[in-house]
């Protein structure tokens, strides 16, 4: 058998085929010609460059997308720090600042006043401690408790933020532990999304709760808040986004009242936005913010030029309902949310849609001024279509106080005229004195006059 050759067995060299392209020029020149032709027909292509250059901005879009994220996030992040810092700020200080502010240490007359106001405070608590203790309110005649909102202790989560401010601690500590052990929402029972959210003086849950928690820190009062907050979402959940009024709190089943023909109710359906909004801001969860304010971008979509809205609104379309307007009962609390939601964001851009609508709104409302005869006292009236009603509903007592109060975002001009524009409309006191005279048991110092009209000539 033949011997193999050594160089047979070796692996391919490399330099082997190289020695051999040099020793030969004409080879070599044909694969350094192959080789430019080649990559030129590779930088050339049309085809190749735009793929290449499809992939390339591919590339660049998804980086930029990833940076204006992490810019969101940090804008957000820097949002809500410097939120949290002025809440810490302000907890920090309530107390101090509330007792402090418009009183001299010599002042006697503020300081029985103030006495005076925490010793009815007490009265009234104390009552409602022994007679009513976890029930919505106390009756003061018979001395019974009574559930008108589901047992939700409307009076006691109403109270906690006065409790706090006023530095009766252990009564604040015993309503404490109630919220902390007591309080249960899950309840067969259908609440009024309106009531159950806002601030006021009917009912106050998520309101209070989140005013308790910014004054306290506890976070048992926040855990509440989102608690009842998750209840109510289905409500919002309507091919327009506008909610519906009622919604069951063990199944979340949610509806409109009978009585309205199936339509929303517009103070009930437009005046979340101050108290999930907030919620939002404390819990860094922005589903409860995105609900109110797509409510707000729905109504500006058809937003007439009057800035008068009907009271009913079709939650299907979104569409207002034939129906009357009005700045008194559910009309009321749409326009002041407007102008409350534009001072809560800080008057900035992502709020200026609020102002301009509030703004269109108060041209609205000019057109409805008229005046008695022959005492000239100024009133807001009411109109259905292009009929007026000379009526002014009590509720619409609220108006001389926002016009005051969004006055100062005008310039100068503007900022008078409204300013007297609420000064004249500043006669709800006679209605409030004439409800006196007839009902002994009415507060002039409250709105809790009942649904009791005004009526002008």
């Amino acid at each position: 058998m033949g011997r193999i050759s050594s160089s047979s067995s070796l692996p391919f060299s490399w330099w082997s085929a190289w020695r051999y392209y040099l020793k030969s020029p004409k080879p070599f020149a044909l694969v350094i010609l192959s080789f430019l032709n080649f990559t030129f027909l590779i930088v050339c292509d049309p085809q190749i460059l735009a793929t290449a250059q499809q992939v390339e901005a591919s590339k660049l879009y998804e980086h930029l997308t990833h940076l204006q994220n992490e810019v969101e996030t940090l804008k957000l992040h820097e949002q809500l720090t410097h939120f949290q810092n002025e809440v810490e700020d302000v907890r920090s200080h309530a107390k101090d600042w509330v007792v402090s502010v418009g009183m001299e240490d010599d002042d006697n007359v503020n300081v029985q006043r103030r006495n005076e106001v925490k010793d009815a405070m007490l009265h009234a608590w104390t009552s409602y401690e022994r007679f009513a203790w976890g029930q919505d309110e106390l009756q003061p005649q018979t001395r019974n408790g009574m559930n008108t909102f589901g047992g939700l202790g409307a009076t006691l989560i109403d109270s906690l933020d006065t409790l706090y401010i006023m530095g009766l601690d252990e009564q604040f500590q015993r309503a404490r532990e109630w919220v902390a052990n007591s309080l249960n929402f899950n309840k067969d029972y259908e609440a009024s999304v309106f009531e159950t959210t806002i601030s006021s003086v009917d009912s106050r849950v998520i309101g209070g709760l989140i005013s308790a928690y910014d004054l306290s820190g506890d976070e048992i009062f926040l855990e509440k808040a989102r608690d009842i907050a998750d209840r109510l979402l289905p409500a919002w959940d309507t091919p327009s986004g506008i909610p519906y009024n009622l919604i069951n709190l063990a199944n979340g089943n949610a509806h409109n009242h009978m009585w309205t023909g199936g339509n929303s109710i517009l103070a009930d359906a437009a005046s979340e936005q101050l108290e999930f909004i907030a919620l939002s801001q404390r819990t860094n969860d922005f589903k409860y913010q995105q609900k109110v304010e797509n409510v707000i971008m729905e109504l500006n979509r058809t937003f007439p030029a009057d800035g008068l809205l009907p009271i009913y609104i079709n939650p299907h379309t979104g569409i207002s309902s034939y129906s009357r307007v009005t700045f008194g009962a559910m009309g009321d609390s749409f326009y002041e949310y407007l102008l409350k939601v534009w001072i809560l964001g800080n008057k900035t851009d992502d709020v200026k849609h609020y102002r301009e609508m509030w703004e269109t709104s108060m041209k609205g409302l000019q057109s409805l001024v008229r005046r008695t005869t022959p005492s000239s006292f100024a009133y807001i009236c009411e109109k259905t279509g292009n009929a007026l009603s000379n009526k002014m509903d009590e509720l619409a007592c609220f108006a001389p106080g926002m016009l005051a109060l969004g006055s100062l975002g005008y310039g100068n001009g503007e900022a008078k005229k409204f300013l007297s524009l609420a000064e004249e409309l500043d006669s709800c006191w006679l209605y409030n004195v004439a409800c006196m005279d007839l009902l002994q048991f009415l507060s002039v110092h409250t709105n809790e006059i009942g649904w009791g009209k005004l009526f002008l000539s």
